[in-house]
Parts: C-alpha cells; structure tokens; sequence
C-alpha cells in the first residue's frame, strides 16, 4: 500500500475507527508501544543514562557492575541505540552526545590497554566521520567542536593508526 492509499483509506474511517486503530496498534506492535510511551514522556535523560552504562558495560564490566570480566567492544551496542534514539525524534544534542561519548570512552580504554584489532580503530574512524556529518546535517557541529578537538588530540596522544583519517576528517569540514 502506497503512502497516499494510505491517506485516502484513513479519510474514510470515522474518528472512533481511526482511534481503535491506533490502540490496536499500540496493543499488538512494541515499536509502536516503545514510540507512544516516548512520545507522552521523554524521559530524555533517563535513556541517556542507561544507554551510557551500557556502552561503559562493553569497554569496564567490572566497574559498571556487569556479570562478566572480559570487555567486549562492540561499537554495535552505541549504533543500536543511536540508531533507536533518531527514529525516536531525540533532541539531536542527546543523540551527539551518545556518539562521541562512545568514541571517549573508547579512547579511555585504549589509553589503559593495547588494542591490536586493527578494525577496532577502523570503526572508531568510522564513528567520528558519522558523528561529524550528523553535526553538520543538524547545525550544531560548533557546539561540540571542544569534543571534536579532544577526541582528534587524543587519537595523536595514542598514537592511533589511522590519526591521519581523524585529521583528514576535521580539514574536510573546516569548522
């Protein structure tokens, strides 16, 4: 079904008809759940908190409280939830927030332990350049340019592999 039969099929239907969709909806689907409740109370700031812990949880399980020793480093825990918070409509600064803290807290890590894993470094590239043209799409790359400058620096302090793509990344943009 198109958009616009979609359209023409909801002018049809009658305010009740249309209102026991929506709770059927609500009811049967949880994405639509998840978006309704979000919707009515966005607690903001409560899904940042946990959403932090998490990524903290892939990097130091021990200090955060999780069950295992081994940290995991998997870049895809942040995607998931940065990719869940837009389809959301989070404030976009929120959604920033959670893409450089995952580089941060990445770098932390690397400055305690000696990462081999080429692609480790590979994704956190890749996390920078995508954090970088959100800013650029949403207009507020000014606002985070002291966390972009920190986390470049902190690719140089460390010696990362692929430093020269961190810079090239800041040149492109020229902020």
């Amino acid at each position: 079904m198109s958009k616009r039969d979609l359209k023409k099929y909801l002018n049809e239907l009658t305010k009740e008809q249309l209102e026991e969709q929506v709770i059927e909806l609500y009811e049967k689907f949880s994405p639509v759940k998840v978006y309704y409740d979000f919707v009515f109370n966005p607690k903001e700031e409560k899904l940042l908190q946990e959403c932090k812990l998490k990524i903290s949880n892939e990097y130091f399980p021990m200090t955060t409280g999780a069950k295992r020793k081994k940290p995991k480093m998997r870049r895809s825990v942040a995607q998931k939830y940065i990719k869940h918070f837009i389809t959301l409509g989070v404030d976009p600064f929120i959604i920033v927030d959670v893409m450089l803290y995952n580089i941060e807290i990445a770098q932390t890590f690397s400055s305690e332990n000696t990462i081999k894993h080429e692609l480790f470094y590979k994704s956190m590239g890749t996390s920078f350049e995508q954090a970088v043209i959100y800013m650029i799409a949403n207009g507020i790359l000014n606002e985070f340019k002291t966390r972009i400058n920190g986390i470049h620096k902190e690719t140089i302090t460390q010696n990362w592999i692929n430093e020269p793509e961190f810079n090239a990344i800041i040149e492109r943009f020229e902020y």
